[in-house]
C-alpha cells in the first residue's frame, strides 16, 4: 500500500484515478479546490477507509506525508482555463513548484499531467516527444500552453538539480464519463447538443482532426508510467493514435444518439490546432501501453453517462 496524493482528484481524470488506486489497494488523499472538479465525481468514495478528501488550492503550499504524488490540478478546457488566465498560469507554475517542493521534502515520486498543448499548432505530424512545439506565447491559449511547458521545465530542473524522481506524461484528447457538460470540449459538446436536440457546433470546416482516448485507457497509462523504472522520466505521449475529423466525430455522435440535430459551422478559434495526433511508440516500447477501447464503444459509455446526467 502506498500513500498517494492526487491534486485535481475530484476532476474528470483525477476521480477515475482515485477509483483505480483505491481498487489497487492504495491509501488516497484527494486534493481539489473545486473550480472545475466536482464532489459528485468522488461522492461514492466518501467514507471509504482509504480515501480522504481535502479542499485546497495547489498555488499554496501543502504539508502532508505521502509516498507518491500525481499532479493533475489545472483547468484543462479552453472555456475554463481562459476564464481566469492568470490563475491558470499560477496553477500550472506555482502548483508545480509547491508539489515539487513537497516531493523533495518527503522524497516522493511525482507525476506531472502535462498536455499535447505543449506542441501548440504543430508543424510535425504525428507529434513525437522530441518535437519542441510551435506555441504562441502571448495568445488567449498561452496561459495553459505555456503554463504546462513551464511546469515541465520545473520538473526536469528539479530532477537535474535535486535528483528528484519524476514522471511526465503528455496527455492527448481524452473523453469518457464525468466530463464536465459545459467544458467546451468537442466530445462533451457534441454529445450534450445531440441529446438536447440542439444544432451541433463545428468550428472551421470540420476537416481539422483529433485523436480520442477513452479515460480507462489513459488511467492505465498513468499507473504504468508511475510504476515504471526510475530511468523513464518522460515526457511520454499518451493518447489514441487513430485520428478522426470533427465531421466524422459529429456523424458518430448523431448516429449513436439517434439525434435529429443539424450541423452548424462557426469560425475557428484563435490558435486552435488543425491537427493533433500522438506518436505513442515510446509508451508502447517502454510501458507496453496502447489504447484498447474503440471510439464507438467509448462514445456509447459517455453518451449513457450524459443521458443520466441530463435526464435525456
Amino acid at each position: 500500500m502506498k500513500r498517494v496524493l492526487i491534486t485535481g482528484g475530484a476532476g474528470f481524470l483525477g476521480s477515475h484515478l482515485c477509483d483505480r488506486l483505491i481498487k489497487d489497494g492504495h491509501d488516497v488523499l484527494c486534493v481539489d479546490n473545486f473550480f472545475t472538479g466536482s464532489k459528485t465525481n468522488i461522492a461514492h468514495l466518501i467514507g471509504h477507509p482509504y480515501f480522504e478528501l481535502m479542499r485546497h488550492d495547489v498555488t499554496f503550499p501543502l504539508y502532508v506525508e505521502v509516498d507518491r504524488i500525481y499532479n493533475l490540478a489545472c483547468p484543462a478546457s479552453p472555456i475554463h482555463y481562459q476564464h481566469d488566465p492568470v490563475q491558470t498560469t499560477k496553477t500550472s507554475v506555482h502548483g508545480a513548484i509547491n508539489m515539487l517542493g513537497l516531493a523533495k521534502r518527503v522524497k516522493a515520486r511525482i507525476f506531472q499531467a502535462s498536455t499535447s498543448e505543449v506542441y501548440g499548432d504543430p508543424e510535425e505530424h504525428p507529434q513525437t516527444e522530441s518535437y519542441w512545439g510551435r506555441v504562441n506565447p502571448i495568445g488567449p491559449r498561452s496561459c495553459y500552453d505555456e503554463g504546462k511547458r513551464c511546469a515541465e521545465t520545473l520538473f526536469f530542473d528539479y530532477q537535474r538539480q535535486h535528483d528528484l524522481d519524476i514522471k511526465v506524461v503528455r496527455i492527448f484528447n481524452t473523453y469518457g464519463p464525468r466530463m464536465h457538460p459545459n467544458d467546451g470540449r468537442v466530445v462533451s459538446n457534441f454529445i450534450v447538443q445531440a441529446l438536447r436536440g440542439e444544432d451541433i457546433t463545428i468550428y472551421g470546416d470540420g476537416s481539422q482532426s483529433r485523436s480520442f482516448c477513452y479515460v480507462d485507457d489513459m488511467i492505465e497509462g498513468f499507473v504504468r508510467m508511475m510504476d515504471s523504472e526510475r530511468s523513464l522520466s518522460g515526457p511520454v505521449n499518451m493518447g489514441n493514435p487513430v485520428e478522426f475529423t470533427m465531421l466524422e466525430l459529429a456523424e458518430n455522435v448523431l448516429r449513436l444518439t439517434n439525434s435529429k440535430s443539424k450541423l452548424t459551422f462557426k469560425p475557428l478559434p484563435t490558435d486552435d490546432p488543425r491537427q493533433r495526433q500522438p506518436n505513442i511508440t515510446l509508451a508502447k516500447e517502454k510501458l507496453g501501453w496502447e489504447p484498447k477501447v474503440r471510439l464507438e464503444d467509448g462514445l456509447k459509455e459517455t453518451i449513457d453517462y450524459f443521458r443520466k446526467l441530463l435526464g435525456a
